[in-house]
């Protein structure tokens, strides 16, 4: 069989790379497609990776310098040193709503300065709000892993269907029906799965990789929130 195929001018693709190049134009524009998924995934991933590195590194120096405060203006001072992390956004956040808050204080009949209990509230709820914005910052094209995790097999099963069926009518106009005439086409069209799986993993690992971290540093904001009101009321302000 495969003289005769040599004697018709057709090759028979031995390796992978030859099975693309001699791919139809449908198999060759569903690799294509998963070519540049596999990309994007991957410079996600790389992107992701050194934001998260630089968070933590940043994060683990400001609380570092936070845990040695034993006053709340201690703490803003580590703050206005530190690199920039949601650790520091978040504190800023709290800044503020304390020196908005002071002039209410200064007002109320016994001037102690302390804050109420709604107002303890409402800056649980504030700290609340900017670590779910932080969140969402860090959360910013992870998705988008999960996305092509799931659509790339699906892409890869429509290139090997529409590469069956093509290599089913080759035989059927040609005349023959062996295994010799079948292996090729079925073989190339399996390319597309192949390659689409290649894909998949690594995107679908990256997103749960990157999801857990997302996940501890969430906790590790919320603990920070609790731990700056239990600073000020060791000072005295609430």
């Amino acid at each position: 069989m495969m003289q005769q195929l040599t004697e018709q001018g057709d090759v028979i693709p031995t390796s992978p790379w030859e099975m693309v190049v001699s791919a139809t134009p449908v198999t060759q524009a569903v690799l294509v497609l998963l070519a540049l998924l596999s990309l994007v995934s991957w410079a996600i991933m790389f992107a992701k990776w050194r934001e998260f590195k630089g968070v933590a590194t940043a994060g683990r120096g400001f609380m570092r310098e936070f845990e040695r405060a034993s006053r709340f203006d201690e703490a803003v001072e580590s703050a206005r040193r530190a690199r920039p992390s949601p650790f520091t956004r978040v504190f800023a956040r709290a800044i503020q709503f304390v020196n908005d808050t002071r002039p209410a204080l200064a007002a109320t009949a016994d001037r102690s300065g302390r804050f109420s209990g709604s107002q303890v509230e409402a800056l649980r709820l504030v700290l609340d709000a900017e670590t779910g914005t932080e969140r969402d910052s860090l959360n910013h094209y992870i998705p988008w892993l999960a996305t092509i995790g799931s659509v790339s097999p699906l892409i890869g099963l429509l290139g090997t269907v529409l590469g069956v069926i093509d290599a089913f009518i080759g035989i059927a106009t040609q005349g023959s029906g062996n295994i010799g005439a079948v292996a090729p086409g079925v073989a190339e069209a399996l390319i597309a799965t192949a390659a689409a799986l290649a894909v998949a993993i690594p995107a679908v690992f990256g997103y749960n990789l990157f999801a857990n971290r997302l996940n501890r540093f969430d906790g590790q904001l919320e603990g920070f929130g609790s731990e700056v009101i239990a600073l000020m009321v060791r000072e005295g302000r609430i």
